[in-house]
């Protein structure tokens, strides 16, 4: 399906003044001719109430052919089944009184910008008070636009395994808009259900191809070689990746991905302790790593500038004590109590 743009000129204004004027016309022509012919019945009497009595029950017809656009919204209009165009610049138009606007997701709900239920208790409280079904037409009027806003999707977060099998909940924040309105209209049944389903389609392709956290002989690009992508660690290349596969899905459908962010991540709830007790372990081997590194570094330090200057002779056996005290002091978890020898070295 191929987009028109309709170039309807902008004359509803006129058409509104000029049908309200041949309304008072046609009720005044009807008076007149009722009064008249109250005296002396002529056809040319006979002829104005006809004609003005066929206009007060048909004259109302233009105004259905009145459509107001404000900026960024969209109007797809099909004449008996055919589709003839689409309005996509703001303003005050007439166009053929028998076309209807057409937007299957009018009444969808999703959790995103631009879903507001326009149907508020005090609207409805006044319209049944007035005994009129006035606000209702409105309404459905005025959902068959499409917003051509820029919206944010913020779909429900999903529980999905990660590729080494640990389940991880994940959820994402799309931001869209419609680019093609002949395409989001009769290409999908509902253009907002299907983005929502295509972003939790691409989400679980793309999540299982990463671990959560660096993890050894995974390869995430897949060009055969082992990498250290993450969810975790490489957020912004795993929401861009998100971004082109629900592209992809939904280019058929007139939309526009223009950005995908991860909103939330975290370990299920079933293995989140156990995780969180493996990143613990995982901190103190880095850490008690890092500290018996810096021990031997200093115990070798000291022993070299002992003997450089000559301070005191060492045999072996002395060296041997003297690193394993220093080493307890460094690596241990609690101060030491000093021990003082005062008696012979040997």
């Amino acid at each position: 399906m191929e987009e028109k743009i309709l170039t309807t000129k902008k004359n509803g204004m006129a058409v509104l003044l000029l049908t309200s004027l041949l309304y008072l016309a046609a009720v005044a022509v009807c008076v007149l001719s009722s009064v008249s012919m109250s005296n002396d019945i002529t056809p040319l009497n006979i002829t104005g109430l006809v004609l003005s009595i066929i206009w007060l029950v048909l004259g109302w017809i233009p105004f259905a052919g009145l459509k107001v656009l404000k900026p960024q919204e969209a109007l797809v209009l099909t004449l008996f089944g055919k589709y003839i165009g689409s309005l996509k610049d703001s303003g005050f138009y007439f166009v053929n009184p028998f076309s209807i606007g057409v937007n299957p997701a009018a009444k969808t709900k999703l959790s995103q910008s631009g879903d507001v239920d326009n149907h508020s208790k005090k609207d409805t409280s006044i319209a049944s008070l007035l005994g009129s079904n006035s606000l209702s037409l409105s309404d459905e009027s005025s959902n068959k636009k499409i917003s051509l806003k820029i919206m944010t999707l913020n779909n429900s977060r999903q529980k999905i395994n990660d590729c080494l099998g640990n389940p991880i909940e994940i959820g994402i924040a799309v931001t869209w808009r419609v680019v093609d309105t002949a395409k989001a209209v009769f290409n999908v049944d509902n253009y907002k259900e299907y983005l929502s389903l295509q972003c939790d389609g691409a989400l679980r392709n793309i999540v299982r191809i990463y671990p959560y956290d660096t993890a050894p002989d995974i390869d995430t690009t897949g060009d055969g070689k082992a990498d250290e992508g993450s969810l975790r660690g490489s957020s912004e290349i795993v929401a861009a990746r998100i971004r082109d596969e629900i592209q992809k899905k939904v280019a058929d459908a007139g939309l526009e991905i223009i950005e995908a962010r991860i909103t939330y991540l975290a370990y299920a709830p079933e293995i989140a302790a156990v995780m969180l007790q493996r990143q613990q372990a995982s901190a103190i081997i880095d850490a008690r790593k890092m500290i018996v590194d810096g021990a031997v570094g200093m115990v070798e330090m000291a022993l070299d500038q002992l003997n450089e200057k000559g301070v005191v002779e060492l045999d072996e056996e002395r060296k041997a004590a003297m690193v394993s005290n220093l080493l307890v002091v460094l690596c241990g978890n609690h101060d030491t109590q000093p021990i003082i020898n005062s008696g012979s070295l040997y």
